[in-house]
């Protein structure tokens, strides 16, 4: 039967709208979805100095004057003169800071807890702190303190009494945000072995295994939203621009073979997180991109308001303000007189703040970038760090 011409056009208008419709609706979904805010109720940190509260001044040596200067006005656990970005993080999500495992006095976990220590690794160091190297607590034995936490807090509450107010409910872990900032030590201990920069490179694909096994682990334990940070442009650092100064530099004055095994090592994390995405989708990994934004600070410092970015705020001798014998807090004798390490004038304009870490404003800074999802893959602001994608 054939219809007349203008009921054909009725129809097919019909039709038409209806497919629209229905296109709209879907899209809408999609939107109101991607719209969602995460309720964190707590934070969970592993990591290295980069996200340090406490962890290591708890096991080790704390870090004195002038560290802490700017924002707490004493010196706070932290290496830097102020707030870390995972301190931005938790109060983005109007929490408190979180307390270090380690740190046993006066500590609330209720709302969090970090098991980052300065000097960390993904992979079993070689050589332990007090002998010279680097921290005992590397990323399988932050896992296992989460193991261990996770299991005591939950006896704790149950017991009751004020211990119990200062634990986590059982239904903050799956909710949680787990952070993760850790990787750049392991790079840095070959580096510092006098491995080649080949050699390195070669080190990355198990660094990064380790490191995924673990967050399999954590997964395993009910955590479901992780925000993962890959490492920054070491090759950038005082410390390690210092040690290789002959190294072939790029237009920022960075070590170009350096800065290339950490982005070497981020194309091998990010794959690795896409990984995961795909093998448990009901979790959400959001990878951020921190080296842009940190590397950023160091080609173009002044465009964001900063200035001598390869130059250490506090320390003491040489092109970058940065010498391994005498760190910034400590004291050198010149000619008879004893100096004392101080800070700069104007930590506010600086990137670096001993050498090896950033100050409170290039961390405020980089804060600022991240939180918006502009870096990420997928492309979510923190506070939607809890929705799951697929690849």
């Amino acid at each position: 039967m054939e219809f007349p011409t203008m009921y054909k056009h009725a129809i097919s208008l019909f039709f038409f709208m209806h497919v629209l419709l229905l296109h709209h609706a879907t899209n809408l979904n999609l939107v109101v979805h991607a719209q969602k805010h995460c309720d964190f109720p707590a934070i969970i940190n592993l990591g290295d100095s980069n996200s340090d509260t406490g962890g290591y001044a708890a096991a080790f040596t704390p870090p004195t004057s002038p560290y802490g200067e700017t924002y707490f006005h004493m010196p706070a656990r932290r290496f830097s003169d102020g707030r870390l970005i995972i301190d931005f993080i938790a109060d983005a999500f109007g929490l408190p800071f979180i307390n270090a495992y380690l740190d046993s006095v006066g500590t609330n976990f209720s709302h969090g807890i970090n098991f980052a220590t300065a000097s960390s690794t993904i992979r079993l160091p070689n050589r332990i702190i007090p002998n010279g190297g680097f921290s005992p607590f590397y990323l399988d034995l932050q896992y296992s303190q989460l193991e261990q936490f996770k299991s005591r807090s939950q006896m704790i509450r149950e017991r009751g009494g004020l211990l119990a107010s200062l634990m986590p409910k059982v239904e903050y872990f799956p909710k949680a945000l787990y952070t993760f900032d850790i990787g750049q030590n392991d790079l840095g201990e070959g580096f510092f072995e006098n491995l080649t920069i080949q050699q390195v490179n070669a080190s990355v694909p198990d660094i990064v295994n380790k490191f995924s096994a673990n967050v399999k682990n954590i997964y395993r334990l009910g955590a479901r939203s992780f925000w993962i940070h890959n490492t920054g442009p070491i090759g950038c650092l005082p410390y390690v621009l210092t040690a290789f100064s002959s190294a072939e530099k790029d237009s920022a004055g960075c070590l170009k073979p350096h800065n290339e095994v950490a982005q070497y090592f981020n194309l091998k994390l990010k794959e690795a997180v896409a990984q995961l995405r795909n093998e448990y989708p009901s979790a959400a990994f959001t990878y951020v991109d921190i080296y842009s934004v940190k590397y950023s600070l160091f080609a173009k410092p002044q465009k964001h308001g900063f200035e001598l970015p390869l130059v250490a705020c506090c320390g003491y001798g040489g092109q970058y303000n940065y010498s391994a014998e005498v760190l910034c807090g400590g004291t050198i004798t010149v000619n008879g007189t004893n100096i004392f390490v101080g800070s700069c004038d104007r930590p506010s304009v600086r990137v670096v703040w001993d050498g090896i870490h950033y100050t409170e404003a290039a961390n405020k800074f980089v804060f600022d970038q991240i939180s918006t999802g502009s870096f990420s893959d997928p492309q979510v602001p923190l506070e939607q760090a809890c929705q799951r994608t697929s690849n």
